[in-house]
């Protein structure tokens, strides 16, 4: 997709409250597609237990059919750029749309473990274009005085569908009678908590058909009318030509930068493409995703009950969310690198406290209650921890750190580079958890320790700076 950087907005003027209305729907609308990337990744964490004893899995088999979503993922984040450019935003949100409503019926109704993944991977696909898409799509269509603001939506949305994925399962649970096999309606209630994503999918498609094209795709395609409306009506009383002139200058002097601009580096890549990489691997290597993905197999295996471990599940996701809406706050005050030290600190800490923890763990036998209290504390500081720094900042600071003519093609790398890594820790935290779990929580509370020096070494503040200032 062409670059989304901000041109001066010599056309533009503060959108009327009038038409703020209608940006915020748009916006929210778009937002959908976070909504289900986050519900999506992590509806997996209630079906997992249900679908081991389906299909009578092993562990590393089980964590195989849970990452293979983020295989689809890779793929869909890097087709939707072109795809958009081609076809237009709103198609490939109805594409997206498409997608996760195949993918939640198909992964419902499978005949064994193997197309149960491949539905996944679908699913997955749809993942990725929807990662990439929606923030474009909002960058693209809200106003400049209120862009930064509008953008935090996509975050929001994605952090509530990972928390209303978690309550929805544990309302599915508590149906059938708290078993994860459970029979409800004739089918089991991991299908049902799979099948139900149908329905935030097909409200995703429909509000597609009610929000306009980006006025930005309709300048490209020549069909200057059709933005000039959409204009007025998400910017108000502007001078209209004006603002297109201004976009189409702005666009024509994009450089679509290619994998070839980002060579040329000690080690093959630019330095700072490495410093994009190691933000996104680092992100991923802490574990956080083994909180979303496996949280309720990961305490039954300590001795928790089925239903309360999906309590518990929906509890760090309420916590998520108040961690990021902390991060949205503080990261224009005190800035970038501060707010990605403190979450280093703290993860480590309570990674640190749940490796204590899990050394107790004996068999299948409940931790014992001081461990276990201690346990739960630190899962839930470090998802805290995580969603006030990394889980916001690294985002940010992708969107920031990278000079503009290679802007485009870094950010792929990078989101390639965190979507290989996610797919890593969560196809391999199973087998590691039977190995030992304490010990995969001290590997993952090193990793959260040794981003400390990466940040204070190599990553630098970019609060306050404009995007043509970096290089």
């Amino acid at each position: 997709m062409t670059s989304t950087a901000q041109a001066p907005q010599s056309g533009a003027k503060a959108t009327h409250p009038e038409h703020l209305g209608h940006v915020v729907f748009i916006t929210a609308a778009a937002a959908m597609g976070g909504f289900l990337f986050g519900y999506d990744s992590s509806v997996i964490n209630g079906a997992n237990g249900g679908i081991q004893d389906r299909f009578d899995l092993s562990s590393g088999v089980t964590g195989t059919v849970a990452a293979s979503a983020l295989l689809g993922s890779a793929l869909g984040a890097a087709i939707a750029g072109r795809i958009a450019d081609r076809i237009g935003r709103i198609r490939v949100m109805q594409i997206a749309a498409v997608l996760f409503a195949v993918s939640a019926v198909g992964s419902a109704l499978p005949f064994a473990a193997w197309d149960l993944a491949a539905w996944r991977v679908l699913g997955g696909i749809a993942i990725g274009m929807a990662s990439v898409i929606g923030p474009a799509y909002i960058a693209e269509v809200a106003p400049p005085a209120y862009r930064g603001r509008l953008a935090s939506f996509q975050q929001a949305a994605i952090v509530i569908g990972i928390a209303v994925s978690q309550l929805v399962n544990w309302a599915i649970l508590n149906m059938a009678d708290g078993e994860e096999r459970g029979k409800v309606a004739g089918l089991e209630s991991w299908q049902w908590m799979l099948g139900v994503m149908v329905v935030p999918a097909l409200v995703y498609g429909l509000l597609s058909f009610a929000i306009p094209e980006s006025p930005r795709y309709l300048i490209s395609a020549g069909r200057l009318d059709d933005a000039k409306k959409v204009l007025a009506d998400v910017e108000g009383d502007i001078d209209l030509d004006a603002r297109v002139a201004e976009i189409d200058q702005a666009m024509r002097s994009d450089h679509r930068s290619t994998f070839r601009d980002l060579l040329g580096g000690k080690f093959g890549l630019l330095p700072i493409v490495w410093i994009g990489i190691g933000l996104s691997v680092f992100q991923q290597l802490v574990g956080i995703n083994v909180i979303f993905y496996y949280s309720n197999l990961l305490w039954q295996s300590v001795g928790v009950d089925p239903s309360s471990s999906f309590f518990y599940s929906f509890e760090t996701s309420i916590i998520n969310i108040i961690g990021t809406v902390i991060a949205m706050i503080f990261v224009d005050r005190i800035g970038r690198k501060p707010l990605a030290l403190i979450g280093s600190v703290g993860m480590g800490i309570s990674l640190a406290a749940a490796a204590w923890a899990f050394s107790y763990q004996n068999g299948n036998d409940p931790l014992p209650t001081a461990q276990g209290a201690v346990a739960l504390i630190a899962a839930n500081a470090f998802v805290l921890f995580f969603a006030l720094s990394w889980g916001v900042v690294v985002w940010v600071m992708l969107g920031e750190v990278f000079p503009n003519k290679i802007r485009a093609a870094a950010l792929g790398v990078a989101a390639s580079a965190q979507w290989i890594a996610n797919w890593v820790i969560t196809i391999t935290f199973p087998d590691l958890a039977d190995w030992n779990l304490s010990l995969t929580y001290v590997m993952y509370a090193v990793f959260a320790f040794l981003s400390i020096p990466f940040i204070l070494k190599f990553v630098p503040e970019t609060k306050g700076k404009k995007l043509e200032d970096m290089g």
